[in-house]
Order: structure tokens, then C-alpha cells, then sequence
């Protein structure tokens, strides 16, 4: 792998949103309307219920899981938007016929990607911390595994979403905006999955992003690091990527195979 390669391929998407303002949307506008949105809801539950610690630590678990859920968002959204993006400009062909590798290509938009999630969760950390008072940096170091965990899902979701692009053509793109928001509620991203309905609970175990928005509470609960769901999270987000990996280096191999870059040129 090149690493100038890579480079080359994280500038280009930088040059896309910066002659592209109205793509910064998912950067900025998008994080704020989704902080104003659960901060107040949180701040309507903490203030209904100002004598009952549970509401105070419910309307706490809504604001924390809006950063985390941005965390995982903005991962998945940048890496698919970024190759979604040489479909659009009708550039993927272009990029098949130079000496630029699958995973070079993956890397260079991952790269840029992460420059993408710190923006927008900036946004929403700044965001809760101006209206809500909500300091996330008080949770404590325990947040970086959360981060780069979720992180890594987004981008193995994206893989997924990409995977199926090349496959169905343009008219799977949808599901790089819709697929998270299936993800979301089977994640217990705000509340703990026990609210979830009884035959939906085995399903939100299987998922990495479970574990780690568990172990996010527990660190807005004040009780520290919790390992075990750490490790479940890990062993998950590493199975997830796998599958993701390997259906995407599938559909690659379909794709060669059956001539679909006519659909994008």
C-alpha cells in the first residue's frame, strides 16, 4: 500500500467539501438539530421529574447517547458519502484503471473520515455543553475505547453499504442514510435495550454498538470502566469488520466479473 496514494485519495474528498459547502451538512447542521432535539426532550424529562434522580440520569443517558451516536454516524456516513461520491462524479471508472489499490482507496476515504467525525461530534459535544450544560469530558478517559469502537463500526457498516452499491447500482445507495437508523434503536442508543420489545433483545445483543453505548452509561452512571462490555464490544466491532470485509472483497469480485461499472460511467 502507498501511503502518497492514500494521502492523495483523503485530499481529493477534502477538496469535495470545500467547493462543496452544502455537503458539510451532515457536519454541522445535522449534529446541532439532533442535540437540540434529544437535549430537550432531556431537559423536559429532568425537569418533570427534578425530585427523581432517575430522571435526572435518564435525561443525562439521552444527551451522552446523542455524542456517542454520532460517533458511529459520522464514521459511516464519511466513508459512504466519500465512495458515493466517485459514483456521483462518475469517477469510479477513472479510479479502476490506475494503479490505485481497493484498499488504498478505503484508506484514503477512512482517513478522511475521521478529520469529518471529529468535526460533527465537536459539534454536538459543543453544542450540549453551550444548551444543556452536559460536559462530556467529565465521563473520563473511559470514552476513548468507546470512540474508536464505534468508530471502527461505522466504518464496517459503510464497507457493507458500499458492498452492496456496487452489486445493485445506485438505487442501494439509500441505505447509507437508512441503515443507521435501523442500527440506532437496536442499539439501545439512548435507553437500555431491556425497553426494547422481549424477541428484539437477542438480536441488540449481537450488535458491538450494544456494548459500547452500555459501557457509555455506566460511565454517566459515575461507575467507571466497564471491562466486560468492553470485551463484548471488541469481540463484536472485530466480527462485524471481518463480515463486512469480506462481503465487500465479494461484491468487488462480482462486480469484475460482470461488468457493472457500466452502471457508473
Amino acid at each position: 500500500m502507498s501511503w502518497q496514494r492514500i494521502r492523495a485519495v483523503a485530499r481529493r474528498q477534502r477538496y469535495v467539501v470545500q467547493r462543496s459547502p452544502h455537503r458539510s451538512f451532515d457536519l454541522t447542521v445535522w449534529p446541532l438539530v439532533d442535540t437540540v432535539l434529544f437535549g430537550s426532550i432531556a431537559a423536559y424529562i429532568s425537569g418533570a421529574g427534578s425530585t427523581d434522580s432517575s430522571a435526572a440520569r435518564t435525561a443525562a443517558y439521552l444527551i451522552a447517547g446523542t455524542v456517542l451516536w454520532h460517533v458511529v454516524y459520522q464514521a459511516q456516513i464519511a466513508l459512504s458519502t466519500g465512495f458515493l461520491e466517485e459514483t456521483w462524479s462518475r469517477n469510479l471508472l477513472n479510479l479502476m484503471v490506475t494503479p490505485l489499490r481497493e484498499m488504498e482507496f478505503i484508506g484514503g476515504v477512512a482517513l478522511f473520515s475521521l478529520v469529518k467525525s471529529v468535526i460533527g461530534v465537536s459539534v454536538v459535544a459543543a453544542t450540549a455543553a453551550a444548551l444543556y450544560s452536559f460536559d462530556v469530558t467529565t465521563l473520563g478517559l473511559g470514552l476513548v475505547p468507546i470512540f474508536a469502537l464505534l468508530t471502527v463500526v461505522g466504518w464496517a457498516i459503510a464497507m457493507f453499504v458500499i458492498g452492496l452499491v456496487l452489486r445493485y447500482g445506485m438505487g442501494a445507495e439509500a441505505l447509507a442514510w437508512g441503515i443507521m437508523f435501523v442500527v440506532m434503536p437496536l442499539s439501545g442508543a439512548f435507553v437500555p435495550i431491556s425497553s426494547l420489545p422481549g424477541f428484539l433483545q437477542p438480536v441488540s445483543q449481537l450488535l458491538p454498538t450494544t456494548h459500547a453505548f452500555n459501557a457509555g452509561r455506566t460511565l454517566v452512571d459515575g461507575a467507571g470502566i466497564d471491562w466486560h462490555e468492553l470485551r463484548l464490544a471488541t469481540v463484536a466491532t472485530v466480527g462485524v469488520l471481518v463480515l463486512s470485509t469480506l462481503f465487500l472483497a465479494r461484491m468487488l469480485r462480482v462486480f469484475r466479473k460482470r461488468g457493472f461499472v457500466t452502471r457508473f460511467s
